[in-house]
């Protein structure tokens, strides 16, 4: 059926979109995300009206997109289109801005970061929507659109969440910096580990902390690091304490 759609006409799809049962419309939505072909795309552009379409439909949408292996820059294109200056209902915003992160970071994984203009407009949709959220929830979503783009410049970005925010923001930040892989885990992201879990500067939730000890268990720990740890779980209760002593046995394994 996705080769089908990928050799159709933008009005054979749009006229299929169009006609089709309610109950088989998030079929045919994922199949021509999946298609990825312009006209199945500029098909899905005409179709999916964010201002009337049931939210169950858009979500489809922008799952799909968000889980699509090897997105093209024309659905990154159509994800951030559909989501510009439009009042959305808070869980397609939150969806959206999310699934715009995971394809920024695939598109940057098929080495097209330098190459699309459309990627740097989804890395500035998601930082400048960060640096303007003022209440706690929209900087998690950005938070975790961050982590989905694993861009290694946004690694300062998500140091500064993770030391200085609150709870739930910390706890996305460090989230999000547990998905670089180890050449991206520098000193310096290490030693504000070390300060988020050791509580230097103020006291963490037990989930951040624990977060801050994986990343440094994770990447070639120093002896020193080890060492604090494990003096440091004789002040933890039980379960954190344990489950940091089954992570030290693991990394020494």
């Amino acid at each position: 059926f996705i080769q089908m759609l990928r050799s159709a006409k933008k009005r054979d799809v749009l006229q299929l979109l169009r006609r089709a049962p309610e109950e088989t419309r998030p079929f045919l939505v994922e199949a021509a995300v999946a298609a990825q072909s312009v006209a199945s795309l500029a098909a899905l552009s005409d179709f999916l009206d964010f201002s009337k379409e049931p939210k169950s439909l858009l979500e489809k949408f922008l799952y799909t997109a968000a889980f699509s292996p090897r997105p093209s820059g024309e659905l990154l294109q159509l994800v951030l289109d559909k989501l510009d200056g439009k009042r959305l209902a808070p869980e397609i915003w939150e969806t959206g801005i999310v699934a715009v992160g995971s394809l920024v970071g695939k598109l940057c994984q098929q080495n097209l970061c330098g190459l699309q203009q459309v990627v740097e407009r989804g890395v500035e949709t998601i930082l400048g929507g960060l640096r303007g959220a003022k209440e706690e929830p929209e900087v998690v979503i950005y938070l975790l659109a961050l982590g989905n783009s694993m861009l290694p410049e946004t690694i300062p970005t998500l140091l500064e969440h993770a030391e200085d925010g609150p709870t739930a923001v910390t706890a996305a930040a460090t989230s999000a910096l547990q998905r670089f892989p180890a050449p991206h885990i520098s000193s310096k992201v290490k030693r504000v580990m070390r300060r988020i879990f050791h509580q230097k500067r103020k006291s963490y939730d037990k989930t951040c902390r624990l977060a801050a000890a994986e990343i440094l268990l994770d990447h070639h720990p120093s002896p020193m690091d080890v060492i604090n740890i494990l003096l440091a779980t004789s002040e933890m209760d039980t379960e954190m304490a344990t489950f940091l002593l089954l992570k030290v046995q693991n990394s020494l394994r």
